[in-house]
């Protein structure tokens, strides 16, 4: 599981470190090369057509799932700040913050944990298939109190290793 989420997030963040700089003049100008309409944002058309040139062919799927896991506001739309938390840019607070939100993208039922069933219909949005009884073993490696769900801290963890 936290490869699905890594793989995403890495595949951009792996392509964009060449140009990643704690400038922010310098991250606006790389960015509004890719913003073809010029308004600002980059749209999941937009950072698919990016992630071509630079070679990864990303599916609709794939690039609105990236879009979900790193859009800091929620519009749907790739913004600035967006844009300087992939290159790299962020603090100990942002990464908790997008630690989160990956959670939530996991955790569905709104119980405050990922279950199998959870992982297995997250994994399936994002074209992975597996079974419950695979969910649970991709749980088990990261189930610190072994109740057979992934709290926030179990996540945490996991997403750190």
């Amino acid at each position: 599981m936290a490869s699905i989420y890594s793989d995403h997030q890495n595949i951009i963040a792996n392509k964009t470190s060449t140009f990643s700089t704690t400038h922010p003049q310098t991250l606006a100008r790389i960015m509004t090369r890719f913003d073809e309409d010029g308004d600002g944002m980059i749209s999941p058309a937009e950072l698919q057509n990016y992630m071509r040139i630079l070679g990864e062919n990303l599916t609709e799927e794939e690039i609105e799932s990236v879009i979900e896991l790193v859009d800091l506001d929620g519009d749907g739309l790739f913004g600035l700040e967006d844009f300087m938390n992939l290159a790299g840019d962020e603090g100990e607070e942002e990464k908790r913050r997008n630690l989160k939100k990956a959670f939530r993208f996991y955790e569905m039922e709104g119980k405050g944990f990922i279950t199998p069933r959870s992982l297995k219909e997250t994994l399936g949005r994002l074209g992975e298939t597996r079974t419950v009884e695979e969910c649970q073993a991709m749980i088990r490696r990261y189930d610190v109190n072994g109740d057979g769900v992934l709290s926030f801290e179990e996540f945490k963890t996991m997403m750190m290793i």
